[in-house]
Parts: C-alpha cells; structure tokens; sequence
C-alpha cells in the first residue's frame, strides 16, 4: 500500500481541512477536534474539492451546495450530494507528519 505525506501535523490544525494530491486522485485530509481523517475529496453532487469547504458538527460540510460527509467514516451524511460515500482513508501521525495511506 502507498503512503503519502498529507504534511506536519501542525500546519492541519484543528478544524482545517487540506487537499493532498495522490495516485488515483486528490485526497480531503482533516482535522477534528486533534483526530487526523482522510477521504476523498471530490463531493458526489457536483464535484466540488470538500478541501475548499469546512468541518462543522463532525462532517465535512461541501463549499458549494452544503452536501455534507460524516469525518469518522466518509458516508453521505446530508443532501443534495448523491447517494454515494466517500472513499476513506487511513491516517497516522510518524513524528510530526501526517501520513495517509492510499
């Protein structure tokens, strides 16, 4: 499996999101509440980066329409995205870098 440096943990402080590019596509990593969570970063509705959008009562909340993504598990957790998850991804911290697995 391929891991890549999403970056230090310090610069995804708490309540930030950051797109992270990798083989097969970009990746949404975040940060809720000092857990690090990744998934993909291209929103089911409209194809918006979920990068450009915000954390907000545990979900990746989408800058364009509001669709919105549970942190803990990429599933859709509000419309109008498709019925459709998110692909999700593991993170680890090494030292100070973030470290997602893709």
């Amino acid at each position: 499996m391929a891991r890549v440096v999403a970056g230090k943990a310090a610069e995804i402080p708490p309540g930030t999101l950051k797109r992270v590019g990798a083989e097969g596509g970009d990746i949404v990593v975040g940060n809720l509440d000092g857990k690090f969570f990744a998934m993909a970063d291209t929103c089911t509705h409209a194809g918006a980066s979920l990068s450009e959008g915000r954390i907000e009562g545990g979900n990746v909340v989408c800058g364009w329409h509001g669709a919105q993504f549970e942190c803990a598990s990429g599933r859709l957790a509000k419309f109008p995205a498709k019925v459709a998850d998110l692909r999700q991804y593991g993170v680890s911290v090494e030292g100070d870098d973030v470290v997602v697995e893709v």
